[in-house]
């Protein structure tokens, strides 16, 4: 070999070497863990409505099946889970909120009692993506009720955002802050007839 063709071989080598490993994802096994083994936890958050609007608030999860989303001024609007129902308290009406049942969203996904990814159907999408983890999730049963896109970061396990793609297939992207894990969240943050009662509705 020519000392040139060694020196483009060395140099290519080189180079190869120094390209940073690939990530691998994070196991479904690892992850179904890691939300299983959250308890209470709190964060600001930002919100990316289907239209593209942007909200910002603070969320409050008391898992298993109770999450909290107080949006910021001038909304004020709260939306939350809690009893097997997600009830959304719009501040410009005067009405009482809107219930729908937890189950048909796909949010039920991550504040169920026992979350086990690994069930069949459930992940339609398992990728590592610019260095996180993209787990695809749906309701086995019903695949019609919509989607949720989950990222997480390793080492350790963390979520970091999610999109949930309703049946209709408008998405809806929730960026999460740094997860403050722990602590008392009184369950009257996430009664939904207390919260009527506070708005006088």
């Amino acid at each position: 070999m020519t000392p040139l063709r060694t020196l483009v071989a060395s140099a290519t080598a080189f180079a190869l070497l120094a390209l940073p490993a690939a990530a691998e994802k994070i196991p479904l096994s690892e992850i179904s863990r890691y939300l299983n083994s959250l308890t209470t936890a709190q964060s600001d958050f930002t919100q990316v409505n289907p239209d593209g609007s942007v909200s910002t608030g603070k969320m409050m999860m008391h898992r298993p099946g109770r999450v909290r989303f107080e949006y910021a001024q001038p909304d004020n609007s709260v939306v939350m889970a809690g009893g097997s129902q997600v009830a959304v308290f719009d501040a410009k009406s005067n009405q009482a909120a809107e219930q729908y049942p937890l189950a048909r969203t796909p949010l039920s996904i991550i504040l169920a009692a026992n979350v086990d990814l690994s069930r069949a159907r459930m992940v339609v999408g398992h990728t590592e993506v610019d260095n996180t983890t993209r787990v695809i999730a749906q309701d086995p049963a019903h695949p019609d009720y919509g989607t949720i896109d989950m990222v997480f970061t390793a080492n350790p396990t963390e979520l970091r955002q999610w999109v949930v793609t309703d049946n209709a297939g408008a998405k809806t992207t929730v960026i999460l802050g740094e997860l403050e894990k722990g602590g008392n969240l009184p369950a009257s943050l996430f009664s939904i007839s207390l919260e009527n009662q506070r708005r006088g509705r």
